[in-house]
C-alpha cells in the first residue's frame, strides 16, 4: 500500500496512490491525515488497503498523481529520530581527521533528535547560505506506530507500518562549532525533505528483509549520477533495531520517524568509489570530501551552491519509482530587512 499527503493545511491531506504512481485517491471520509491513520492503524489499515485494491484495479474515482502536489508524507511529525546506521559513512568521518572509531558504535547506535515542526516538500527548494556548507544526505526512513517505553527489538519491528526515503538535509560548515559546545545538532540541521509516497513494508516484497531495504538508493547531482549504494549493504543496524534504541528510555508515540543515516558501502579508495571509475558512488558530498581528504590532503569536491539540484529515487527490480522522487534545489537564503 502507498500513502501520500496532498499540501492541504499544516498535515496535509491522506491520500492512497497507486502502485505505479499514476493516480491518487484522497481518502479524508477514512482519515484526513496519515497522521491520524497512524493514531488509529487497527482501525483504518484495512479500510486504506481496500481503497489500495480498488485504484490498482480501476482508475474511476480518481486523480492524476503530480508530484508537485504532495507534501512529506508527514508534513510534520512527533518525533524525527536519524541514526547512523552504516559506519562505513563514520569510519570515512574518523579517518578523514585522523580518529578511531570507539568501539561502542559498532553495537550502540548513533543517533539524533532532529527537528520535526515542519518539513520540506519532495520538490521544495533547500533555501540557504553557501557559507554554510550545503550538503544533502540519502537515507531511508521508516514510520512507526506506538510503543511502549523499553520496547524489544521484536515489538519494534512489528511497529514499523510505513517506509520511505530522505534527503537530510545538512549545513556542514555550521556543524563543528555546533558539536563543539556538546549539545549535538539544530541549526545544523534544517528541515528535511522526504520522499512523496510512503509505503508498506509488504509492498517491497522480498526487497525488504531482516528490517533493511535491499536495493540501491539512487542520487543525481545537478542531472548526472552521484550514487546508486545499496541500502541493505553495510547497514550495521537495521530499523527494528533503530527503533528499539528510541524506545530505551520513553514511549514512542505513532508517527514517530527514525531515519538510516546516509546510506554507504565499503569500497574500494577514491579513484575506484566513484560511479564514474565503477563504483557505487556517494549519498553525500562530505563523503567524497572525506576521501579526497584521505588520499590527497585536502576536500577538492564543493558543497551545493545556489542552483544546483539533488534527486533522490529508488527503483523496483522492473525501474519502476517506488516512493516517487525527491528533487531539491538550492536557492540562496536572503535575510529578512
Amino acid at each position: 500500500m502507498k500513502l501520500a499527503s496532498l499540501k492541504q493545511g499544516r498535515d496535509g491531506s491522506l491520500a492512497v496512490v497507486s502502485k505505479d504512481l499514476t493516480r491518487f485517491k484522497v481518502v479524508a471520509d477514512i482519515a484526513p491525515t496519515l497522521q491520524q491513520a497512524l493514531d488509529n492503524w487497527d482501525q483504518c489499515e484495512p479500510q486504506l488497503k481496500a481503497v489500495y485494491e480498488q485504484i490498482n484495479a480501476s482508475a474511476d474515482h480518481t486523480q492524476a498523481f503530480d508530484v508537485s502536489l504532495f507534501h512529506s508524507p508527514l508534513p510534520r511529525a512527533y518525533q524525527w529520530a536519524d541514526g547512523s546506521a552504516y559506519i562505513n559513512h563514520v569510519e570515512l568521518v574518523r579517518k578523514a581527521r585522523n580518529a578511531e572509531v570507539p568501539e561502542s558504535f559498532y553495537h550502540d547506535p548513533l543517533m539524533y533528535q532532529g527537528a520535526s515542526d515542519c518539513f520540506i516538500a519532495p520538490t521544495d527548494p533547500v533555501v540557504a547560505d553557501p557559507a554554510w556548507g550545503i550538503d544533502f544526505e540519502a537515507e531511508v526512513a521508516v514510520i512507526t506506530g506506538d510503543l511502549p517505553q523499553g520496547a524489544t527489538v521484536e515489538q519494534a519491528e512489528k511497529s514499523i507500518r510505513l517506509v520511505m526515503l530522505v534527503n537530510d538535509v545538512s549545513m556542514r560548515g555550521l556543524i563543528p562549532g555546533e558539536l563543539a559546545k556538546g549539545f549535538g545538532f539544530l541549526q545544523s540541521k534544517p528541515a528535511s525533505a522526504f520522499s512523496p509516497v510512503a509505503v508498506t513494508p509488504d509492498e517491497l516484497g522480498d526487497s525488504w528483509q531482516d528490517n533493511k531495504l535491499h536495493l540501491p538508493l539512487l542520487v543525481d547531482l545537478n542531472h548526472k549520477p552521484f550514487g546508486k549504494p545499496n541500502a541493505g549493504v553495510d547497514m550495521t543496524f537495521n530499523f527494528a533495531q533503530l527503533v528499539a534504541h528510541v524506545a530505551k528510555t520513553r514511549t514512542v508515540c505513532a508517527g514517530t520517524i527514525v531515519g538510516s543515516g546516509t546510506v554507504s558501502n565499503k569500497q574500494g579508495n577514491l579513484w575506484g568509489s566513484s560511479i564514474e571509475n565503477g563504483g557505487v558512488g556517494y549519498c553525500c558530498l562530505a563523503e567524497v570530501r572525506m576521501y579526497e581528504t584521505i588520499e590527497q590532503g585536502k576536500p577538492v569536491t564543493p558543497f551545493m551552491q545556489p542552483g544546483d539540484v539533488v534527486r533522490i529515487d529508488m527503483q523496483d527490480k522492473d525501474g519502476h519509482s517506488i516512493f516517487g522522487v525527491i528533487e531539491n534545489q538550492v536557492e540562496l537564503f536572503t535575510p529578512l530587512a
